[in-house]
């Protein structure tokens, strides 16, 4: 018995190379290869979810503006959101034709409700409610009549921290193209110093880190301050970020164009190459009193169809790239004003949060990782930390002076639930004298906090901390 390394040597292959080259041509060098850039496609991946609209988030809008249009919510003991009516303000909106057409009809009651698709995916029983749902777009529908007004006029928030006093103007910028289609539309949020008078921009989120103000739902201002001088300084400010959004929109556009001109265009100047290859031949035949002309016909046809998708595709993905902003609008505005009585918990000290962002930073360096600090940008996270496979951390940094209990924000909150094992709480205790860097991991599961719901924040004892310490 002959084995395959035998029967393969009496097999002569023939490798045509002209037909390999001529595939390649046809298909672009890129698809022929081996290779992906796995790297850069699990980065890409990493930086949608750092950007995600997480379950939490639309969980936390849905039972605000259900309770506000009247309905009841109450949580099972499983864990699941139980919905057993739904308030007539909302059923009326649902009612309409054209929402029906749209997101179809809405039940009666939702005895078992979750907000996470994951969760869903495991409980066939559970309905999974999210943007696209009828009850969450009536929702929304809602909050867009009754409310939108109040944006306009504005209100009041507390900073826990202590830290706010001035003003948080909101605008919607939009970029189209050349088609006259969206190509990207981007809430902006700056902040404006009450003090000092300088503006900078914000991350919208930081809003879910403050708190309402007992008693006071309008736009309480002690300066001569009017929501209509905000838009005006901020409005000189908005622009040129306006210019950075869509010059990152541009760039993609670009790259997509690329692709389509790659592939797309190619693909069809190969197929009129090959009708005119063909025709050529047709031709011939006919001169030689072949009956080939309901043929040739087809085929002139089917030319003059692929010389128009050339030309459609070729102008399309011009108009795609020509970009232009819109007018920006104005959505809404904010009075941040310092919590009157803050707890200890969840006071900043500037100074000693800088020295305890060093020390993090330099730990993450000397245990060969690559970070980055991101705690301007408000992510939920002040530190991405990469390790030599492309492993992530998100490290929220909490110091001290001395000791003491620390506070985790709603959003620092979430975004550990949401990241589980690749989300740390880094704790540095006497950051002033003899620093201690306490490395708390998935913090959501691990520590149990006491939740100040007037202070939107998550406070953990000392005795948490020095408990759960990881190595």
């Amino acid at each position: 018995t002959r084995n395959i390394d035998e029967i393969l040597k009496e097999i002569e292959i023939e490798i045509d190379e002209e037909y390999i080259s001529s595939v390649k041509e046809k298909l672009g060098e890129s698809l022929a290869t081996h290779y992906i850039d796995f790297t850069r496609i699990r980065e890409m991946a990493d930086r949608a979810r750092e950007h995600r609209l997480i379950p939490e988030y639309t969980q936390a809008f849905f039972e605000t503006a259900f309770e506000l249009a009247g309905g009841r919510l109450r949580t099972r003991k499983d864990g699941f959101i139980g919905i057993e009516s739904i308030p007539l303000v909302i059923r009326q909106i649902a009612r309409e034709d054209t929402f029906q057409k749209s997101y179809g009809p809405l039940s009666k009651k939702y005895p078992k409700v979750t907000f996470d698709k994951e969760v869903a995916f495991k409980n066939a029983d559970a309905e999974f409610i999210s943007f696209g749902h009828p009850l969450f777009e009536a929702i929304l529908e809602w909050v867009e009549k009754s409310l939108s007004g109040k944006l306009k006029i504005g209100a009041t928030f507390e900073d826990p921290d202590g830290l706010m006093d001035g003003y948080a103007v909101f605008f919607e910028g939009e970029v189209k193209d050349g088609r006259g289609n969206i190509a990207g539309k981007r809430l902006f949020s700056f902040f404006v110093d009450g003090k000092s008078g300088s503006i900078y921009p914000k991350n919208p989120a930081f809003i879910w880190d403050l708190a309402r103000k007992n008693h006071i739902s309008h736009f309480e201002t002690n300066s001569n301050e009017t929501i209509e001088t905000l838009k005006e300084k901020v409005f000189a400010k908005l622009i040129p970020e306006l210019a950075k959004y869509q010059e990152s929109l541009s760039l993609e556009r670009k790259r997509q164009a690329q692709i389509k001109e790659k592939y797309g265009v190619k693909s069809l100047e190969q197929l009129i190459i090959k009708l005119d290859r063909d025709l050529i031949k047709l031709y011939e035949r006919q001169s030689k009193g072949e009956k080939v002309d309901l043929v040739i016909g087809n085929k002139e046809e089917q030319k003059k169809r692929y010389e128009h998708a050339l030309e459609t595709l070729k102008k399309t993905i011009k108009q795609e790239q020509a970009l232009t902003m819109s007018s920006p609008s104005f959505v809404g505005a904010i009075r941040v004003v310092p919590a009157e009585k803050s707890e200890p918990s969840m006071r900043k000290d500037v100074a000693i949060e800088q020295l305890g962002m060093e020390i993090a930073l330099n730990f993450e360096i000397d245990n060969d990782r690559k970070p980055e600090d991101v705690s301007a940008e408000n992510l939920g996270f002040d530190i991405r930390s990469i390790d030599k496979n492309g492993k992530r951390r998100y490290i929220e940094v909490k110091a001290r002076a001395a000791g003491g209990a620390v506070a985790l924000t709603q959003n620092e909150w979430f975004k550990a639930q949401r990241f589980g094992d690749d989300y740390y709480l880094y704790v540095i205790i006497n950051a002033a004298t003899n620093p201690s860097l306490h490395v708390i991991k998935n913090p959501a599961k691990t520590l149990r906090p006491e939740k100040r719901i007037e202070s939107v924040r998550y406070v953990i004892s000392p005795d948490q901390i020095l408990q759960h310490h990881h190595e």
